[in-house]
């Protein structure tokens, strides 16, 4: 729906439908004929609103979400063979595919929506989902195959409502709701993750989607087998040893926030329980040990303590500083102690009334590492987004929490993952990508220039008070995503693998995928595979052993 400009009010709607009602013939049965009035009804209602759309709204773009490799990007076709590598794919990195979720707008021009009730504007992060994947296989002579394909989750235009004056934003989902059903699209762009065999595309506002990963095709939702209805996280926590999933759904309706247990195989929900939050809270990840789960409460922050198949009355609360942490790195049992590792942040990327506010003063202090002894600094606006490595320790029989960052106030740093053979358990790697600040200051949308990998038991040698962290510093205007950790089948230590990542150069605007040896991680990649055409910034990564 390309709208250039407003309707006059004199001018009359056209309308004419598309479909009448067919004259039924004597063999037809009166259930037959209801069934096709209602489909004529329903048409007839959808070009109804789809004209007042095209009347009542003007559309145009938000030049950020457009430009440079932000900008969208066409499904490529069939899959492509890969043939520009410098350096060499070591014999022994696992078959297996590399694969990242991230938000490829269907309409880049139509990003923000005027009306009569006000203006409002889609989120970077409501992007319809894209998956880039890279296939690494080997012939029978143990010769490399690798091969790229990319694939959009193809839905229709939704009218932009997350960032909006009120009026707009409630208008816009009264007419989504009666075009589409729902208010918001099931983006599927955040993260992509396997169960029980089968790989899923995942936002946590709708259920996940199956995805067949040899064509990256959209199979269908996911509710194992109808037992579950709600949303579903973008980050389930596979449980070490039994191999069952950990998830969790928040609304803004009842019930706000219930925890499930899936089965090891993906069939079946093992355990389902509300955990009676009195209200709606965007909660996006979730931490798992070998016995309990935790998650995290904006707001009055509080972290959350519970076996994993207990109730809202088997939770141990914890009061902590308040904050606001959208990725954890792992949790693990201490003796009596919880630990929990993520990254911190001060506030929120979720706007909060920012239509009112000058986007780009806010980002640009925001984001930035804030300087407490400036005349004009603001605690409540500098550096509340310049997230860094955190650390909780509950205690679970005094109730005390002791907490802190764990890591130099002057790098942010954000998406963390770890070997994930340690999730649960007490580790000792963890990995996460780097900001860019002073570039994501200048738009809001986040860059990330280095990669970093920290060595939670080993102190820093200038700050004993910090642990030590080697950094993979990448080229100037060379920027990466969807870092993820790739275990070495045969490895021994936990750091026995490469760490694999998307990088986009911006000078050449050619995006390569790295594979860095862990073990030798501030030195150049073993390997970077050049693909066919650009891949967007986007969000979280996996790998799918074969």
């Amino acid at each position: 729906m390309r709208v250039h400009g407003y309707r006059s009010p004199d001018q009359a709607l056209p309308f004419t439908p598309s479909n009448g009602v067919k004259v039924s013939s004597p063999g037809w049965k009166k259930q037959d004929l209801m069934q096709e009035m209602s489909k004529t009804l329903q048409s007839v209602s959808s070009n109804i609103l789809k004209r007042f759309v095209d009347t009542a709204y003007r559309f145009s773009e938000q030049p950020s979400l457009n430009e440079g490799n932000f900008r969208p990007v066409s499904e490529i076709g069939e899959e492509v063979l890969l043939n520009n590598l410098s350096g060499e794919v070591p014999e022994d990195f696992p078959e297996g595919i590399y694969i990242r979720n991230g938000p490829n707008p269907l309409h880049p021009t139509q990003t923000i929506a005027d009306s009569l009730f006000g203006s409002a504007s889609y989120l970077y992060y409501e992007g319809h989902g894209m998956l880039h994947a890279v296939y690494f296989n080997k012939n029978s002579l143990g010769e490399w195959k690798i091969s790229y394909r990319n694939k959009e989750k193809n839905e229709v235009a939704f009218l932009p409502s997350a960032d909006g004056e009120p009026y707009a934003s409630l208008v816009a989902f009264f007419i989504n709701i009666l075009r589409f059903g729902k208010a918001v699209k099931d983006s599927a762009n955040t993260n992509i993750f396997e169960h029980g065999g089968r790989a899923f595309a995942v936002s946590e506002s709708h259920l996940p989607y199956e995805i067949d990963i040899n064509n990256l095709n959209t199979i269908g939702p996911y509710s194992i087998n109808g037992a579950w209805t709600q949303p579903f996280t973008s980050h389930p926590k596979k449980v070490h040893g039994s191999g069952d999933l950990v998830i969790m759904g928040t609304n803004i309706e009842k019930p706000h926030y219930v925890l499930g247990v899936i089965s090891s195989d993906g069939e079946r929900l093992l355990h389902k329980v509300d955990l009676k939050f009195e209200e709606g809270k965007f909660i996006h990840d979730i931490g798992v040990t070998m016995r309990f789960i935790e998650n995290d409460m904006n707001g009055k922050s509080r972290i959350g303590v519970m076996p994993r198949f207990g109730d809202a009355e088997s939770i141990i609360w914890f009061d902590i500083e308040n904050h606001c942490s959208y990725h954890l790195f792992n949790c693990f049992e201490d003796g009596n102690e919880v630990i929990v590792r993520g990254c911190r942040l001060l506030g929120s990327i979720i706007p909060s009334g920012r239509h009112r506010v000058d986007k780009s003063k806010w980002y640009g202090r925001a984001f930035l590492q804030p300087d407490k002894d400036s005349e004009d600094f603001n605690p409540s606006l500098d550096g509340i987004l310049f997230s860094r490595p955190y650390e909780w320790r509950l205690n679970l029989e005094s109730g005390e929490t002791n907490e802190g960052y764990i890591t130099s106030e002057e790098v942010a740093m954000d998406f963390p993952v770890i070997n994930e053979k340690f999730i649960g358990i007490r580790h000792k790697y963890g990995y996460a990508q780097v900001a860019d600040s002073l570039a994501t200051s200048k738009t809001g949308l986040f860059k990330f220039n280095m990669i970093a990998k920290l060595n939670f038991d080993m102190p820093d040698k200038e700050n004993k008070q910090f642990i030590s962290v080697e950094y993979h510093v990448l080229k100037e205007k060379q920027f990466c995503s969807g870092v993820q950790f790739v275990a070495k089948e045969s490895g021994v230590d936990e750091d026995d693998g490469w760490v694999v990542t998307y990088v986009h150069d911006e000078r050449t605007n050619i995006s390569q995928v790295y594979i860095i040896d862990a073990k030798r991680f501030s030195e150049e990649p073993v390997a970077t595979i050049t693909l066919p055409q650009r891949v967007p910034y986007g969000f979280h990564g996996n790998f799918f052993y074969k």
